[in-house]
């Protein structure tokens, strides 16, 4: 396919980010900036480093999952648009860290991830005293960068672009949702409909993968270590039971956790024959595929790889690596542009704030989070009411009858 035109047609769906970027090219306020992403190379992300390139900065980009670059697209960024990437779908794990070098060799002011992996890199050696400060685009990401904070080990400002609004409540929620089932239809091309369907992980993702299995007419259970968000599962009306309980019932399984061996070949070894697994979290370390490798196995369809244990089978998706960019195209655009205009206004909000910010995890002001919903609806024609100056002046009282 042409990676330009995939491009252009994702950026027909991207309006609050083609707005930013039309203000970027005007200020410039990246000027000067270099400017090292490790982000999914998709048309999506292309219209990203495009409209930060208008902003003025200097840019190299990299893959945060091997199986998730769209050849044809990072194609098109090196030749149509001069933006140096480095990225092959299916790299082994030595290109994969070798681009991530290639990237930092650049020596970049700021860093974009999803994951955290540029930024783990980037801690391995002595920082730049001109770095500014890194964003990160994942619930996984944050959660090892929170902790590296919490341990002192954090060395640099992060934004965690992820904890925006209307990042997380959409990009986590409908993006991932759609785009998960849409890799397991690609992937197996079953019927939804009636299947026993077992989601690991009822945050917005896990939330937004239930939601559409069960609109695909799937019988749709939760595993959750969390007691609130179990509850909230039950009072949503889905069955909530542990994984060892549900392995033994359920068709399909996915994980959206970002932990380990959520699934472990413990309860693989309960699963009934046929059995279908696929992971939505960030690592491909949720589902044990280690142990499942020790078995005989052979290629069924692209990215469906049959296992044979004893007189059952049981079915992998995309290497257990995320199964809506391994087995799909990843979140629609209209749903990432919100989340990339957050990761460009963070991008100018490091730049505003250079050496004022600690060595911490922060998130973008509400005021910008407004900015980019506003924005959406108004490219969607949807027009809201505004509170009166007396209804504001009610609502801030604290006197009572007032």
């Amino acid at each position: 396919m042409n990676g330009k035109l995939k491009i252009h047609w994702s950026c027909r769906q991207m309006p609050v980010l083609s707005i930013i970027k039309k203000r970027f090219a005007k200020e410039k306020p990246l000027q000067g900036i270099t400017l090292g992403a490790c982000l999914h190379v998709t048309s999506e992300t292309a219209n990203l480093m495009i409209a930060l390139k208008a902003g003025g900065a200097k840019l190299a980009l990299c893959a945060s999952n091997p199986l998730s670059t769209q050849d044809d697209v990072a194609a098109s960024l090196n030749r149509d648009f001069q933006i140096p990437t480095f990225a092959i779908h299916g790299e082994d794990n030595k290109t994969y860290y070798k681009h991530l070098q290639q990237v930092l060799g650049f020596k970049p002011n700021i860093t974009m991830d999803d994951g955290g992996d540029l930024i783990n890199q980037l801690h391995k050696s002595k920082i730049d005293p001109k770095f500014i400060g890194s964003t990160e685009e994942t619930t996984t990401g944050v959660i090892r960068l929170k902790a590296m904070a919490k341990a002192g080990a954090l060395r640099v400002a992060v934004i965690a672009v992820n904890d925006s609004d209307t990042k997380h409540f959409f990009d986590n929620r409908y993006g991932t949702g759609q785009s998960t089932i849409d890799g397991i239809l690609r992937a197996t091309n079953i019927l939804l409909a009636g299947s026993t369907f077992v989601v690991c992980g009822y945050g917005w993702c896990g939330r937004g993968i239930a939601t559409r299995a069960r609109g695909m007419g799937a019988d749709v259970i939760i595993c959750e270590v969390d007691p609130v968000r179990a509850l909230e599962a039950v009072m949503d009306g889905y069955r909530v039971m542990t994984i060892g309980q549900a392995a033994k019932i359920g068709d399909i399984f996915v994980t959206a956790t970002g932990d380990k061996e959520v699934i472990s070949f413990k309860h693989i070894k309960l699963m009934k024959d046929g059995a279908i697994l696929g992971n939505a979290g960030h690592f491909n370390v949720e589902i044990d595929v280690v142990n499942l490798n020790r078995f005989n196995k052979r290629q069924i369809r692209p990215n469906l790889v049959e296992y044979k244990l004893g007189n059952k089978k049981i079915y992998l998706l995309g290497e257990g690596r995320l199964v809506n960019l391994a087995c799909a195209e990843g979140h629609p655009a209209s749903v990432m542009d919100m989340s990339f205009a957050n990761q460009a206004l963070a991008a100018e909000f490091l730049v505003k704030n250079k050496g004022k910010l600690a060595n911490k995890v922060y998130i973008l002001p509400k005021k910008l989070d407004q900015l980019v919903a506003r924005l959406k609806l108004e490219s969607m024609a949807i027009k809201i009411d505004k509170l009166t100056k007396e209804q504001e002046k009610y609502l801030s009282s604290w006197q009572e009858g007032t």
